[in-house]
């Protein structure tokens, strides 16, 4: 069993990185499983055994900004550090890691901000990666313009990620009371069903100014559970984790030269009542990603790893199985 708050670290350029690792290395690439926001490596707890068990080697670290591995060690906390957490960085870490641990290929998943990550690898990182696995989180082929000026015009001033690019803005107000704003995030069926007011358009600040009686749904994690994400974030904040979406403008710009194809072993899990990434955002990605297998997973928010751990860990064991003999 894994010591959730004994994690083994590795120093990468300029970060040194958490991790936990399980499972016994063989003639299969390892898995490396990265979380998405706001989550932390304990996000897999579930999957990691299972995987183990069924015979693979796993690694999950708490990635940049986050958890027990922190922000940047050239992060001076200041607005100018932002591209400290671009893609270009993002990806280096994941291929920093498999170097450092002496990894030939690994099979990369992604749930959520993970997802977008491990997508772009094949064009930025692809020297160590031998197949993909998006939990939630599809291909998303380049858009022809500014993703931020999308999300605003589709969506206006106070979605999240529009709100978020005012430095200084968003961490201040999700650290105010880190146990709440992890409980406004992580709730069951809370972005699913008729969202009403600033859930339609995931205005997430302005939620966090409403009763906490008056959200939907109900907190997902457990006391325990909840515990060990609120010292995560109590341990470096929020800066790092949003900063991430402060490069989308950044990422976009630097990816204008790449050609929009992934030809890697390829599984995309979908979430049937994902509000913010619905599986439908999954159906054109045989145009881009041309080994790709398809599944969803019934009855299933935004949180898969956690509301439906067994249903993703035997999708995930199936594929991995049959493609990586």
């Amino acid at each position: 069993m894994l010591d959730w708050s004994s994690p083994k670290y590795i120093d990468l350029p300029n970060l040194r990185m958490a991790y936990w690792e399980a499972g016994e290395r063989s003639h299969r690439p390892s898995i490396i499983l990265c979380h998405g926001f706001p989550e932390i490596a304990y996000s897999w707890r579930h999957i990691i055994p299972a995987l183990a068990q069924a015979g693979f080697h796993v690694i999950a670290p708490d990635q940049r900004g986050y958890g027990f591995t922190g922000p940047a060690l050239n992060d001076r906390g200041e607005q100018e550090d932002v591209a400290l957490y671009d893609m270009a960085h993002l990806c280096e870490d994941l291929e920093n890691l498999a170097i450092a641990l002496d990894i030939n290929q690994a099979i990369y998943a992604g749930h959520d901000w993970g997802g977008i990550v491990i997508w772009q690898l094949p064009f930025l990182r692809p020297d160590k990666v031998a197949g993909l696995i998006g939990v939630n989180t599809p291909f998303i082929p380049r858009m022809s313009m500014d993703p931020i000026q999308a999300f605003r015009g589709a969506l206006g001033e106070d979605m999240y990620i529009v709100a978020f690019q005012d430095y200084g803005v968003a961490e201040a107000k999700l650290e105010e009371d880190i146990h709440r704003s992890l409980r406004c995030f992580y709730r069951k069926e809370g972005l699913s069903g008729t969202p009403e007011g600033p859930w339609v358009a995931f205005e997430l600040l302005n939620i966090l100014n409403m009763d906490e009686k008056d959200w939907p749904g109900e907190v997902l994690l457990s006391d325990q559970d909840l515990e060990v994400y609120a010292k995560a974030f109590e341990r470096n904040g929020f800066r790092g984790p949003v900063n991430w979406y402060r490069n989308f403008t950044r990422n976009w710009e630097k990816s204008a030269n790449f050609k929009q194809s992934i030809n890697l072993p390829s599984l995309m899990i979908c979430a049937e009542n994902d509000a913010v990434l619905p599986p439908s955002m999954a159906d054109g990605m045989t145009k881009y990603v041309f080994d790709l297998e398809k599944h969803i997973i019934a009855d299933c928010g935004h949180w898969t790893q956690t509301e439906k751990p067994e249903d993703l860990s035997k999708i995930m064991i199936d594929w991995l199985t049959r493609r990586f003999v």
